[in-house]
């Protein structure tokens, strides 16, 4: 159903674009398409009709309110001094929101399998720096990892990972690379703003693999998967 109302939204789209020409051709009206601020409708649109088709997504909703904050500048409706100004504060609300709300913004893997990170090993945390973390000959459980403004190195490779396990990690303005076993799966939900997981880790074909599951959320920054 969803994807049925994101196509009338686009065909609507479409279809008042044409309108407005047609009227322009029997001088009904004076349309243009190329008004202040009409860039903004490429954020804008594609924004919310993700929302629609996609259910609510902080990503999403961070492009909408942009968008539109960015047109009202345009059509001279707030102060482009006041506008800039805002987009600083507005991001770091949402660094927040979706730090504290992230389970709800994506599909949580924890609830699925039998959590143990919570008490078999530490946080590894950047924070306007650089860490390097290597498990070797050790019982991996999961982890948190946090790079705000630094980056997190955490090397898995020669870790034992015979069970599944969660890793919840969070990279805002930062970088995180994850180096996993061969002999895992690996499966990723993300909460993109202005960021991504690059998911390069090869994939078991054994059907009795363990699964390393990743809950994580990028904005402005990235993450690794080797």
């Amino acid at each position: 159903m969803r994807i049925k109302t994101s196509n009338i939204m686009w065909g609507l789209f479409f279809i008042v674009i044409g309108v407005g020409f047609a009227g322009n051709a029997f001088n009904l009206w004076n349309f243009e398409l190329f008004f202040r601020g009409w860039w903004t409708l490429f954020i804008i649109v594609p924004c919310g009709i993700s929302l629609i088709q996609n259910g609510f997504r902080v990503s999403n909703l961070a492009g909408l309110l942009i968008g539109i904050m960015l047109l009202m500048s345009s059509q001279g409706i707030i102060n482009g001094e006041v506008m800039g100004k805002l987009i600083v504060p507005f991001i770091f609300v949402l660094i927040g929101i979706s730090m504290i709300f992230k389970n709800m913004f994506h599909g949580d893997f924890s609830h699925r399998i039998d959590v143990k990170y919570q008490g078999g090993s530490a946080e590894h945390s950047a924070i306007f720096s650089g860490s390097n973390y290597q498990v070797t000959g050790e019982k991996f459980y999961g982890t948190t990892i946090n790079a705000i403004f630094g980056g997190v190195d955490l090397d898995l490779r020669n870790a034992i990972i015979d069970e599944d396990v969660v890793i919840n990690a969070t990279a805002v303005f930062g970088g995180i690379d994850i180096k996993v076993p061969s002999n895992v799966k690996v499966k990723v939900s993300n909460v993109p703003i202005f960021g991504g997981v690059d998911n390069k880790a090869g994939t078991s074909q054994d059907p009795n693999a363990p699964t390393i599951f990743l809950n994580s959320t990028c904005m402005f920054g990235g993450i690794d998967i080797k």
